[in-house]
């Protein structure tokens, strides 16, 4: 190039491409779908259900009445408002009622909504037996079945979310119904401190601070094994969430524990604990949601799937064995050693190939044939012309009719 022309050419420039762009910029995963508030008031109305119910059941076997009636109260208004927000995101109620006329067990919010729909059925008769006294016998057995079924009714939504492809919900499936379990038994807890009276709240306020350390323990535990995807959890809207979240757990923790026999300061501990729970949802909702919108979540862990593929792979070739191939002469002509067995099978071929024949005309050697049979090695089968395939030792024709070989 001449200096004219390298002062008018520019200097080529060399960009490093992105490691996580995606086509056109757009997310390679699509946003879910799930209304807002809709979805996460969901989330936390059904937590709530469930481990009301079972707090209910505890408080009637150890004489609590008040806090059984409360908290029989919230496990019926936590499914029917569950039930509700669910139809409302769905759009119309016939939806919600197609769910119902099969059961896939593989299917999470197949398996969901058959726990939801008898569980507030059981939770809605159960509370109005409490409240009007009506056939207390029946009432107690509605009881009974909302309370085996809370727990499913606690973790059955985390299974709903980590079954998605979303990777900040998907990667989580392990700590996900932890999570779950400890938000809805800290909400339940804060439900019977703030509705019951201050010497009844003693199974409620240790319920609340159980599933507010299982909370806090587990989501610490998630942030940090997601690593990248973790970040999800700490920035953003989630971020706000989150830390809100831990703020009032935290808070709830410390006001039950110091103020339980005060109750202005254990209804303060039951509305922290409550936010809390409620802030946990949301913010797990909204870091699915920014991971979604993140096309790095899934390249990375493409990229570090495929890696781990190849390393348990082994390399082409290395998998050599000592044994010998199909259709390898591996036999040692007689009298040969072990160190000797291929060069003399070698030799002995050369020397019967290249022995004189007597030709008939069909190509076999006669000679070579008996020579070789004698040695101990038998010569290639001459191949059928017609078939392809080597001659058997005897004649065969072709029949007329069928088409095919007759002997």
């Amino acid at each position: 190039m001449s200096p004219r022309e390298k002062t008018r050419v520019p200097a080529a420039t060399v960009e490093a491409a992105p490691d996580f762009a995606s086509y056109y910029g757009r997310p390679i995963l699509k946003q879910p779908t799930w209304k807002v508030p809709d979805v996460p008031l969901y989330l936390f109305s059904g937590g709530l259900a469930g481990a009301s119910a079972v707090l209910a059941e505890l408080a009637a076997r150890t004489g609590r009445p008040s806090l059984s009636r409360v908290a029989r109260l919230g496990a019926a208004g936590g499914a029917v408002a569950g039930a509700g927000l669910l139809v409302h995101d769905l759009g119309r109620p016939a939806r919600f009622l197609h769910m119902l006329r099969m059961l896939k067990p593989t299917s999470p919010l197949s398996v969901g909504t058959w726990i939801l729909s008898p569980f507030s059925a059981l939770g809605v008769a159960a509370a109005a037996s409490a409240v009007t006294g009506i056939a207390p016998p029946l009432g107690r057995v509605a009881g009974l079945g909302a309370a085996a079924l809370g727990g499913p009714m606690t973790t059955y939504t985390a299974v709903l979310l980590s079954n998605t492809a979303i990777p900040a919900w998907h990667e989580a499936r392990r700590e996900m119904p932890i999570v779950f379990a400890g938000s809805a038994l800290a909400a339940a807890g804060g439900l019977g401190m703030l509705g019951a009276p201050i010497r009844e709240i003693g199974p409620a306020v240790r319920l609340g601070v159980l599933g507010a350390a299982v909370e806090l323990t587990a989501t610490a535990v998630l942030e940090r094994r997601l690593g990248f995807i973790g970040e999800h959890y700490r920035r953003g809207r989630a971020g706000v969430w989150m830390r809100a979240a831990r703020a009032s757990s935290a808070a709830g923790i410390l006001g039950a524990l110091l103020g339980r026999r005060h109750r202005p300061v254990a209804v303060a501990a039951g509305a922290a604990l409550l936010a809390g729970s409620a802030a946990t949802r949301f913010g797990v909702f909204e870091a699915g949601r920014a991971s979604a919108a993140d096309p790095r979540d899934v390249i990375v862990r493409q990229r570090a799937r495929d890696e781990r593929r190849q390393a348990a792979s082994p390399a082409p070739g290395a998998a050599e064995t000592s044994e010998p191939r199909m259709g390898r002469a591996s036999a040692r002509l007689p009298g040969r050693g072990a160190g000797e067995g291929a060069e003399g099978t070698s030799a002995e071929l050369s020397v019967l190939s290249s022995s004189p024949t007597d030709d008939d005309g069909g190509g076999t050697a006669k000679g070579g044939r008996h020579a070789a049979t004698a040695s101990g090695v038998d010569p290639p089968r001459a191949a059928d012309p017609a078939r392809g395939r080597p001659r058997c030792g005897r004649r065969v024709r072709q029949h007329p009719a069928r088409g095919g070989i007759a002997p």
